[in-house]
């Protein structure tokens, strides 16, 4: 299964006790796979969906919260011959109106109520509500990429308007969701692993939560030491240009002008370059009699790159 799967069969466990989380859901669930259609003049509310986590979540919810009398099929999807679609739908009159009163498609009148939002506002204004509703909304629409390749979590929506406002229930919670237009859908966003965290707490998918931790932890660690290898990797590089470096400058000036041509100091640590090419400067140091630092060894080497420079523009040799 993956990783989007496990979380939403996590997600499919997850009941609310309150009544108004339990609606919310069901409104998330019905907005973006739900159908209220009428056969021979009787509506029908029918919900489609290929995920049965999504398919169990929403036949008990609907028992739990309206005691309603729902049935299931599964049809064969036509165009994807080996893929399932459930269908779960609801007959009885009274437990539709009901439901489309409870979820704000409907007022008392029966006529048609839903605006522009991807839910009525009503239904949202608590903030344990807009938790319950965003879980129905991931497993209805949303989906996660596997975390140890990259860190992508969406919700996509058929309408603009719809993907706006669920952006707004999303960011509500100081997220920074975004919205791209992808073929015919717009698809809520969000790429920051940090972020999708949060996300999986807010849904209650705490079980995948801690998953993802997990690989983040393991990738940060699996970058930091890719850091520190190609950190000490450029060094030893750095180390070795520079260390061949001084010795052709060495040779060079001893082929010119000769080593006895230079200071003690500058004899000395060049013949101790030549002996040891792959020592580092805190090691050559050690070498001399008395001992040097490293930034006095560096200086020496730095002073018979100079002398090499100036023998080479002036020509001689």
């Amino acid at each position: 299964m993956s990783f989007s799967g496990e979380v939403k069969e996590e997600l499919s466990r997850q009941f609310h006790k309150s009544r108004h989380c339990q609606i919310a859901e069901i409104a998330a669930i019905l907005s973006f796979v739900g159908r209220l259609e009428e056969v021979q003049g009787q509506k029908i509310l029918h919900v489609y969906t290929e995920n049965l986590s999504l398919a169990r979540k929403y036949f008990v919810l609907m028992r739990k919260t309206f005691h309603a009398n729902v049935r299931i099929a599964v049809r064969q999807n036509v165009y994807l011959h080996k893929s399932r679609i459930f269908v779960i739908s609801l007959v009885v009159p009274d437990e539709i109106r009901k439901v489309l009163l409870a979820v704000k498609w409907e007022n008392e009148k029966g006529e048609d109520i839903r605006g522009g939002g991807v839910v009525n506002r009503l239904l949202v204004q608590n903030t344990c509500c807009r938790r319950a509703f965003i879980r129905g909304a991931f497993l209805s629409a949303g989906s996660m990429s596997d975390p140890e390749k990259s860190y992508h979590l969406e919700f996509v929506c058929s309408e603009q308007h719809k993907a706006e406002h669920l952006r707004e229930i999303v960011n509500s919670f100081g997220m920074d969701a975004k919205i791209v237009l992808r073929k015919k859908s717009y698809v809520v966003y969000l790429k920051e692993g940090s972020q999708i965290v949060d996300m999986l707490n807010i849904m209650e998918a705490h079980v995948a939560l801690m998953n993802l931790e997990n690989v983040r932890i393991l990738k940060e660690m699996r970058n930091s030491v890719n850091r520190q290898v190609n950190c000490e990797t450029a060094n030893i590089n750095k180390t070795v240009s520079a260390a061949v470096k001084q010795v052709e400058d060495i040779n060079y000036i001893k082929s010119v002008r000769g080593l006895d041509s230079l200071s003690d100091n500058l004899r000395e640590i060049a013949l101790l370059r030549l002996e040891y090419p792959q020592a580092a400067l805190k090691e050559l140091g050690t070498y001399l009699e008395p001992p040097v630092g490293k930034s006095g060894v560096n200086h020496r080497l730095r002073k018979l790159c100079e002398i090499a420079e100036e023998l080479r523009q002036s020509g001689k040799g």
